[in-house]
């Protein structure tokens, strides 16, 4: 790795530099695993006693932290230590952005139009009149079908599949194993307890700056669009129905399924493993915790909610210490039923 120069990385997040005069950043690591030379960051009070014990050199932290005057470390201050390490791995340590180039192996329409600094790897395959943006990584194996619409400077790692018409923003990143498109589940119900395919023509729209983790999938919408906001951040294994819609800047962890035409507010904050019900409206705001399931409209906004059904986190947790108290409960109720039937007893005597 090339060493950077503390002074540009310093100007890069905006912070300033204090303590011991260092030209040189040689790598990056953890403040607890720290190596000489190297950048490290301290957001987490958690990490505060490695602030000086640490091998690391270099230490960006927040503004408002006190350090040792006698230390012998380099500290850069800005106003969000978290972020600023975040913009500096992004920026200096982010091979997937440097590729660049077609493969020959590749197979792309020629009726595809194909943006500038765009990379497409080996055995990628680009339908008819899709559009492929300015700075698009394609990784090998990828299916870009016809008409689809892959935006400025996304990447889209192997085995990716983005069927035919749907639309994906700019500055988006979509990790191997997700299908962007594929049919909703709908099936109509014929007398004879068979089923007749329901044709899902509509397609999906993903906006800017979102993030969709490995072996997703969004199914295109049964007419109209599904759709996913700007600055949404999907995790792993997520399935999202045909012609739902997730709101800007709203989170949601691995596992969770959202049934058809459900429809999530901007930033909404979802665990792990949460289910959600078909045509409901959740409001802005809402977080949800794991392995909660939804089934009914949540109207109010910026709300807590936990379980399933879910119910404010409040009454969720004292609910769970109800439970947890039953066998108690159960041994309680026992013993004063045998009470009972011996008071009974003896007042018959």
């Amino acid at each position: 790795m090339t060493k950077l120069s503390v002074t540009e990385v310093a100007e890069l997040i905006g912070g300033e530099i204090e303590g011991k005069s260092r030209e040189w950043i040689s790598g990056i690591s953890k403040i607890d695993q720290g190596i000489p030379g190297s950048l490290t960051f301290l957001s987490n009070p958690k990490y505060a006693e490695h602030l000086f014990s640490t091998q690391a050199d270099i230490i960006l932290i927040n503004r408002d932290q006190e350090i040792n005057s006698e230390s012998d470390k380099t500290f850069i201050r800005t106003d969000n230590a978290y972020l600023a390490f975040c913009q500096i791995l992004n920026h200096y340590y982010n091979p997937a952005r440097d590729k660049s180039g077609v493969d020959n192996r590749a197979v792309i329409s020629s009726s595809a139009s194909i943006g500038d600094n765009v990379y497409i790897g080996a055995n990628a395959f680009v339908g008819d009149r899709a559009k492929i943006g300015n700075g698009v990584k394609i990784y090998p194996n990828v299916y870009i079908g016809d008409d689809a619409v892959i935006g400025d400077n996304t990447l889209v790692y192997s085995n990716v599949s983005v069927y035919h018409e749907c639309v994906v923003g700019k500055n988006g990143i979509i990790h191997s194993g997700t299908v962007i498109g594929s049919d909703g589940f709908g099936h109509a119900p014929k007398g004879d307890g068979t089923y007749v395919k329901i044709p899902q023509i509509g397609n999906v729209v993903v906006g800017d700056d979102v993030e969709i983790g490995s072996n997703c999938s969004i199914d295109r919408a049964t007419i109209g669009s599904t759709r996913i906001g700007d600055g949404v951040k999907l995790d792993n294994l997520i399935q999202v129905a045909h012609n739902v819609e997730i709101g800007d800047h709203t989170v949601i962890a691995g596992q969770t399924g959202i049934s058809g035409s459900t429809t999530l507010g901007k930033y909404c904050v979802i665990g792990g493993q949460v289910g959600f019900a078909g045509h409901l409206k959740v409001a802005d705001g809402t977080q949800v915790g794991a392995q909660s399931g939804l089934n009914k409209d949540i109207t109010e906004k910026n709300t807590q909610l936990f379980g399933s059904p879910v119910m404010p986190v409040k009454d969720a947790l004292r609910s769970h210490l109800m439970i947890k108290d039953l066998p108690n409960m159960r041994d309680r109720i026992s013993k004063l039923e045998k009470l009972h039937n011996q008071s009974e007893k003896k007042e018959k005597e």
